[in-house]
């Protein structure tokens, strides 16, 4: 074999080279092409002194260069030439012209379409600033951006900017047919891997305001999320700030590893935990997950942290009536402490933020004189509920049972015990829980059977749990199997006139509306509520802090107590500033009430109404509740 490298093998092998450059390489070798046809017709023409038939004038070789120019664009410039020697000459400038144009016009066409492929692919960088990264996709992005598009609407511009495995225009046909119209929001959607590096420059996220990372609906999410968050904290050409990171995880055994990977960039939301502590609070207490929901969302009121100078040196129980139209419910040290319902005589300092419920963050308005409002005459003294032992029915299973049963250890009293009904193998061994309040009982059976609820006397219980049955179902099976086993619930309470307290699990949010139809007292649509807090806390870092002490069994939380224990019915209309002002003798912080007379109307949010206007009269009947953060 001859291995000799010529001369015309190292020309070939430049010119293949220059011609893989793409586009502008072709284009700038057409260009070359061009100017010698027109170079050596120039030369020719004024060398021989070959004209047109008639004329005299000799060629000089700019005129000659233009005249061959001419005839390179365009053919039929020809068509008016005379003299054969000058029409040979310009026939082969016309036919390397047509060449050249025809060739061009096709680099062109290819090059736009390689061009409009790549866009199409979602690679080009993003040039935005102040923008929300999302990282990842699962369903749960459809109420992140929704609560992110509300959160904006007081803003002349906002971007959110999705980056997943998957296809641009999937996504963004996806997002569309979803979200409807994002008004003056713009979603941007690009294609990469949120653990790449080299991706992630395509998000600009030196210039984000902030990056929330979804976990991913494979075997081994926190995994994926935790390598994500190190390819972000690590990212060689990162800003000097920190980065504001938001991320999920579901076991709290990697939450260790977790915070080592993220230090003090990412707040990180424990979704299995936060989820089964909600489940196992407003299994207890009927409407509670309606507040939550509130509190949560950027729909009505949320919660946001104020530092009105009036206050300084005032008490927390003074505090509470300084507000109009704005419930307080804590303190958030400079630290990052907060304390919720902390001890009335709290003084607040310089550096201390108030945390209170608004509309907005520009509808928290100061107001001296709430004390003065106050209908001392309508103040009840406290009833003392008698505490007994409860019984707690779950129906189903799925990996946060356990968390749920944890949860419900640390609320109910003394005796009581919960039995615990499913198919899956799997709860046999998750629900070895112990727990020095409740006894916890397994019992083997499928929850969509009639005859076996029956046997089982749910009437007996004081509270039932119906969980998404998520190992061998697909998301809508098991919210089909839900639907079932409440209609089921349902009309054996009908049937018997039976009351029950039933909280039941939702996958899907659109299943929703469809679930209202069995009347139960709650529904918890865990992945949105996740995705509400993580819209929440990408807005505000500090409300993480914040849910965070909502949510824990340790302190204070939020509960619906009858309205008998604050304000003396039969009397007339009171007035919010007297709710909490009789709430605030008991140490507890009031923040909303909820009328029984509305509980089954949804377009009344089931009676619920947190941060009212405290100088309006509201009119009081047994059974409704008044909502608070207490001790218990």
């Amino acid at each position: 074999m001859n291995n000799e490298i010529r001369f015309t093998d190292r020309v070939r092998y430049w010119v293949d080279n220059t011609f893989s450059k793409g586009t502008i390489a072709l284009i700038a070798w057409l260009g070359v092409l061009s100017i010698v046809i027109i170079f050596v017709a120039a030369i020719l023409l004024t060398l021989t002194g070959i004209n047109q038939d008639g004329s005299t004038d000799r060629l000089t070789f700019a005129e000659a260069a233009w005249q061959a120019l001419m005839r390179t664009f365009d053919a039929g410039t020809m068509g008016g030439d005379t003299g054969w020697g000058f029409r040979l000459i310009m026939l082969l400038v016309t036919i390397g012209g047509i060449f050249v144009i025809s060739t061009l016009i096709g680099v062109l066409t290819s090059g736009v379409e390689g061009k409009l492929d790549e866009l199409r692919k979602g690679r080009s960088r993003v040039i935005e600033s102040n923008h929300t990264i999302i990282l990842g996709w699962s369903e749960q992005i459809f109420t992140v951006l929704s609560e992110l598009i509300i959160a904006s609407q007081n803003q002349k511009k906002s971007t959110l900017v999705v980056m997943a495995e998957k296809d641009k225009i999937e996504m963004e046909d996806t997002l569309r047919e979803r979200l409807g119209d994002t008004g003056k929001t713009n979603i941007i959607c690009r294609t990469g891997s949120p653990i790449e590096q080299n991706d992630l420059h395509i998000v600009n996220m030196n210039s984000s305001k902030s990056i929330i990372v979804l976990s991913p609906e494979s075997d081994s999410p926190d995994s994926e999320v935790i390598k994500t968050v190190l390819a972000i904290t690590n990212y060689p050409h990162r800003r000097k700030e920190p980065y504001h990171i938001v991320a999920e995880l579901h076991e709290p055994r990697n939450l260790g590893i977790a915070r080592v990977v993220g230090k003090q960039e990412v707040e990180w939301i424990l979704i299995g935990d936060l989820v089964a502590r909600i489940i196992s609070q407003t299994c207890r207490q009927s409407g509670l997950s309606t507040i939550y929901n509130e509190l949560l969302d950027f729909g009505g009121d949320e919660i946001y942290l104020t530092q009105p100078p009036e206050l300084i040196g005032k008490s927390y129980g003074e505090a509470l009536l300084c507000f109009e139209k704005n419930a307080v419910m804590g303190i958030c040290r400079a630290s990052g402490e907060v304390q919720l319902n902390p001890p009335m005589n709290t003084v607040l300092t310089k550096t201390d933020q108030l945390i209170v419920i608004a509309a907005d963050d520009d509808q928290i308005n100061f107001k001296a004189g709430g004390a003065s409002a106050v209908q001392a005459a309508l103040i009840s003294s406290r009833a003392i509920a008698d505490v007994k032992a409860e019984k707690t029915l779950v129906l189903g299973w799925n990996w946060r049972g356990p968390g749920i049963l944890r949860q419900l250890g640390h609320y109910v009293p003394a005796g009581s015990e919960t039995l615990v009904v499913t198919g899956a193998e799997q709860a046999q061994e998750d629900a070895q829980i112990e727990s020095a309040y409740m006894r916890i009982r397994i019992q083997s059976g499928d929850i969509t059977d009639r005859a076996l609820l029956e046997e089982i006397g749910v009437a007996t219980y004081d509270h039932i749990i119906l969980l998404s049955e998520l190992a061998g179902y697909s998301p809508q099976q098991a919210d089909s199997r839900t639907l079932i086993a409440l209609l089921h619930l349902r009309d054996i309470a009908d049937r018997d006139n039976l009351d029950l307290s039933i909280t039941s699990e939702m996958i899907d949010v659109r299943n929703r509306n469809l679930a209202e139809v069995t009347r139960a007292d709650d529904f918890i649509v865990s992945g949105r509520l996740i995705s509400l807090m993580l819209a929440q806390v990408a807005e505000n870092k500090a409300l993480n802090a914040v849910f965070g002490d909502l949510f824990d069994p340790e302190g204070a939380e939020v509960y619906l107590k009858p309205v008998e224990n604050y304000i003396a019915l039969g009397k007339g209309p009171a007035n919010f500033f007297t709710v909490v002002e009789a709430a605030r003798l008991q140490g507890e912080t009031a923040f909303g009430y909820r009328l029984q007379a509305h509980a089954g109307d949804a377009s009344q949010a089931y009676g619920v109404s947190l941060n009212p206007r405290k100088s309006d009269p509201i009119e009081f009947h047994p059974g409704d509740k008044i909502v608070v953060l207490a001790e218990s």
